[in-house]
C-alpha cells in the first residue's frame, strides 16, 4: 500500500490542477469585485482552503501505526513488523553510518535519476499547458477550462496505477509504461497535427508523467535498508529530481510558439534518459537478487548442517535470515 498511499498525497496535485483551472476561469469573472483585483483572490481563496485543510489535518493525523483507526489489525501487524526489521537493521548500522551510505549507494543517484525524468516533464506541461492548449486558437478563458479534463483524468490514473503497482509488487512496468505514455504524448505535440490531436496528446502528457510520479520514489523506498538511509535516499532522490523544475520553467520559450520544438524536444530527451535507466536498473537488480538467492541457498545448506542443539544456540541468527530474505523490488 505503499505507493498507494503516496499516491493519495501526489494525486492531489492532479486535482489541484483540475482545479486551479475551474478556479482561473471563475477568477477571470472576479477582478473588481470587492474593489479586488483577480490576481488577488488566488491567494484569498487558496490561502483559506489551505489553512481550512491544515486544521482538520490536526486532528485526523496520527503518529503511529499502533493507533492508525484506518489500518487493519494485519495492516498495523504488517507496518509494526516492518518498523522492527529497520530498528534491527539500524542496531547494526548507526545513523551517520547510513547517512554516508545513502551519500553513496548508487540507487539513490540512478533513481533520482528516473524520478528527474518524471518531474522535469510533469512540470513542463503543468507550467504552460494553458499557453500551449491556447495556442491551439483558443481563447484564454476557454484555454483553462480545458485544463481540467486531463488533470481530473490523470488523478484517477495515478491512482489505478499504484493500487496495481502495490497489489504485484512491482514498480518498473508501471513506471516505464507511464513514461510511454508521455512520450508519445510530446511527440504528438511536437509533430504538425491538427490542434484536436495535440489537444489529445496533452492528455497523454498529463496522464503519463502525473501516473508515475509515485513510483519511483517508492521503489527507491522499496529497496533501501535502514530508516535514516532511507530517509536521506528518499530526500536526496526528491532534492535533486526537482531541479528539473528549475529547467522545465525556461524550455518553453515564447519565441517557439506554437509548436515549441525546444520544449517538447527536451522533455522527449529526459524520457527517453529515464526509459534507458529504468531498464539498466532492472537489469542490476536482478542480478543482485540472484547473489541474494544464492547466498540464501548457502545459508539453508548450512543450516541443514548443524545439529539441534547448535540451532537452539544459534537463535541470534533470525536477523540475519531475515536480512537475507530480503530481495530488491524490481
Amino acid at each position: 500500500m505503499y505507493q498507494y498511499r503516496l499516491a493519495l498525497m501526489l494525486g492531489a496535485a492532479g486535482l489541484a490542477g483540475a482545479f486551479s483551472g475551474l478556479l482561473a476561469y471563475a477568477i477571470n469573472h472576479m477582478d473588481g469585485l470587492g474593489g479586488l483585483e483577480g490576481w488577488s483572490w488566488i491567494f484569498i481563496l487558496e490561502g483559506v482552503i489551505t489553512i481550512l485543510v491544515a486544521l482538520i489535518a490536526t486532528f485526523v493525523m496520527v503518529d503511529y501505526p499502533s493507533t492508525a483507526k484506518f489500518l487493519t489489525a494485519e495492516e498495523r501487524s504488517f507496518v509494526i513488523e516492518t518498523r522492527e526489521r529497520d530498528e534491527a537493521q539500524d542496531e547494526e548500522h548507526p545513523m551517520s553510518q547510513q547517512i554516508w551510505a545513502a551519500f553513496t549507494d548508487w540507487q539513490v543517484w540512478a533513481l533520482a535519476m528516473v524520478q528527474a525524468s518524471i518531474t522535469t516533464p510533469l512540470y513542463g506541461i503543468t507550467y504552460f499547458l494553458p499557453t500551449i492548449i491556447n495556442n491551439f486558437g483558443y481563447s484564454t478563458s476557454f484555454s483553462q477550462l480545458l485544463t481540467i479534463p486531463p488533470y481530473a483524468i490523470a488523478t484517477v490514473t495515478i491512482l489505478v496505477f499504484a493500487h496495481f503497482s502495490d497489489k504485484i509488487k512491482l514498480r518498473s512496468p508501471f513506471i516505464f509504461a507511464g513514461q510511454l505514455i508521455a512520450l508519445l504524448g510530446y511527440i504528438i505535440n511536437i509533430s504538425n497535427a491538427p490542434s484536436h490531436i495535440k489537444y489529445f496528446g496533452t492528455y497523454l502528457c498529463v496522464i503519463g508523467t502525473y501516473a508515475v510520479a509515485p513510483g519511483s520514489i517508492s521503489w527507491l523506498a522499496n529497496n533501501l535498508r535502514g530508516k535514516y538511509k532511507r530517509a536521506v535516499g528518499m530526500a536526496l532522490q526528491i532534492s535533486v529530481s526537482n531541479m528539473g523544475g528549475a529547467a522545465a520553467c525556461n524550455i518553453f520559450r515564447s519565441q517557439d510558439s506554437p509548436r515549441y520544438l525546444l520544449g517538447h524536444g527536451l522533455e522527449i530527451m529526459f524520457i527517453s534518459i529515464g526509459l534507458i535507466a529504468i531498464l539498466l536498473i532492472v537489469r542490476t537488480y536482478k542480478r543482485m537478487n540472484a547473489q541474494l538467492d544464492r547466498e540464501e541457498l548457502l545459508e539453508k545448506e548450512k543450516q541443514q548442517g548443524q545439529n539441534d542443539g547448535w540451532k537452539e544456540e544459534g537463535g541470534a541468527s533470525s536477523t540475519c535470515s531475515r536480512a537475507t530474505r530480503f530481495r530488491y523490488t524490481l
